[in-house]
């Protein structure tokens, strides 16, 4: 598409004569606010708080044009052009290796495109993103906003209250919360104090699974408020809503949407790694906002940050049933890795599993690559035929992980994709093979976070199989241990544990 300017205003044309790309255009002028237009109903439920494309929408651009003369729409560019440094405005991509240039029929030209957020529709040196620059809809409120009637613990209860406040004064707080806490229940007031002030709010996460497990218990909650649930193929894409629960890939599509923006899970992959998910969650605030981090294992910045003052945040440090979490055991297995090759597990770890055929009592056993737990399946299934093994890429993982649910399996060998977002209520957990780089202090953290986690089964036993202690594995059962000692000293358990 190309434009020209008029009368302070852009023109979309055809013609090549004085037009061009919007990106080459120095300042996009903006229309005022005519009050007298008749606008679209549907234009504004779909682009309040968004930066979509042309193709993101169903009208023609005449209708679309029109609202822009009358100061409406808002058109921003695409890319933007930083003496010879290409940036997307989307995803915020600076890096050269990620933009391409292509033969572009709309606007005649060779034009430079992003391929880091493609899948979200190309973004080009000659596309525009639209936004809404009239009124926000009109939100009615139920006289009753919340209905969950459940009681929070006291380390529940101080960081609620923590989470309110910071909504209400527009601040950035962290809540550090032990595997198990019961975060979601931790925001719920939160989200009704935003809610009540006419406040838009979005729960962003790194991974769909966790969108689709929240969704049906805020829905549960605020069963009168409409509630937007976005990840990739979602049926919710234009809906408009008060409150919003989203993968932070979603987020790419928002522009200063959300007065209130929940980031649970801020150190799980891929929004640890990708900038441009980073980019989407600060891009998707309104300039004046609230942003309510939620994690188990801050990365080590972060902790020195809290330790230091420079991040106001709130531990809950104990789960809800008052026991401490398990404290990781270690047992030194000399050099599994080598044994598996020759198609032998160690014997301690022999021992450890048989144990718990025996007794009955299901695990999870964790190994940092998939060829070796493999290796392991194969020796492991005479104990028993129903231990299954899974990872990231098993077409069959959620049937697996159902059965482990639902009793059927006695043991689920895994790679790290299980240490987060699962809970079987009354389980032992073993890592083989903890020293491996892949298990940092944070999975190891989340992994030791699957045992104990039921009111009915509040312990579990927590094992590293190690050939060597690494300082991930130490800072982790340090980690887990501070907690314990914090959560006795604050009256929130019964006993220390392993903590004494």
């Amino acid at each position: 598409m190309r434009f020209r300017v008029e009368e302070n205003q852009l023109i979309p044309t055809q013609s090549h004569e004085n037009s061009f790309p919007i990106t080459q255009i120095p300042t996009i002028p903006q229309p005022p606010l005519n009050p007298a237009f008749t606008f679209n109903p549907d234009l504004l439920q779909q682009l309040t708080g968004k930066q979509l494309l042309l193709d993101d929408l169903p009208y023609s651009i005449t209708e679309i044009q029109m609202h822009y003369e009358n100061g409406y729409l808002t058109y921003r560019k695409g890319i933007l052009k930083n003496k010879k440094q290409s940036i997307c405005a989307r995803c915020g991509n600076r890096d050269p290796q990620w933009f391409a240039a292509f033969p572009c029929a709309r606007c005649g030209e060779t034009c430079i495109y992003c391929r880091k957020c493609l899948m979200m529709g190309r973004i080009s040196e000659c596309t525009p993103l639209i936004g809404w620059n009239g009124p926000e809809p009109e939100t009615t409120l139920p006289a009753q906003i919340m209905a969950w009637q459940g009681t929070l613990s006291e380390g529940q209860k101080t960081a609620s209250n923590q989470v309110v406040e910071a909504i209400r004064q527009n601040q950035e707080h962290l809540i550090w919360a032990v595997c198990g806490a019961g975060k979601t229940e931790v925001l719920f007031a939160g989200i009704e104090a935003a809610l009540a002030a006419k406040k838009r709010i979005c729960i962003a996460t790194p991974r769909t699974d966790v969108v689709l497990e929240l969704t049906p218990r805020l829905k549960a909650a605020f069963p009168q408020i409409p509630i937007a649930s976005l990840y990739g193929g979602s049926e919710d894409r234009h809906l408009f809503a008060p409150l919003t629960i989203a993968t932070t890939h979603q987020l790419l599509r928002f522009y200063q949407a959300f007065d209130a923006i929940i980031l649970d899970e801020v150190d799980a992959f891929p929004y640890t790694v990708e900038e441009s998910l980073q980019h989407a969650v600060v891009q998707a605030r309104k300039p004046t906002s609230a942003m309510i981090y939620l994690t188990a294992t801050p990365n080590g910045k972060w902790q020195r940050e809290c330790r230091t003052g420079k991040r106001a945040y709130t531990t809950i440090p104990a789960r809800f049933h008052r026991k401490p979490l398990p404290v990781p055991s270690f047992v030194w297995c000399g050099n599994w890795s080598k044994q598996l090759q020759k198609g032998r597990l160690p014997q301690n770890v022999i021992r450890w599993i048989q144990t718990r055929i025996q007794a009955d009592k299901q695990t999870l056993i964790f190994f940092p690559h998939i060829p070796l737990m493999e290796k392991a399946l194969s020796i492991l299934r005479p104990f028993h035929p129903a231990i299954e093994a899974v990872h990231a890429e098993d077409p069959d993982r959620k049937n697996k992980v159902q059965k482990m649910r639902n009793k059927e399996l006695p043991m689920l060998l895994t790679t790290t994709i299980l240490e987060r977002g699962v809970t079987f209520p009354n389980i032992d957990v073993a890592v083989v093979g903890a020293e491996d780089a892949i298990f940092t202090e944070s999975a190891l953290v989340q992994i030791a976070g699957r045992a104990g986690r039921s009111k009915d089964y509040p312990t579990g036993t927590v094992t590293f199989f190690h050939y060597g202690k690494t300082e991930e594995m130490l800072k982790a059962r340090r980690q887990i241990v501070t907690m314990n000692r914090e959560g006795y000293k604050r009256g929130l358990l019964d006993d220390m544990g392993g903590a004494k």
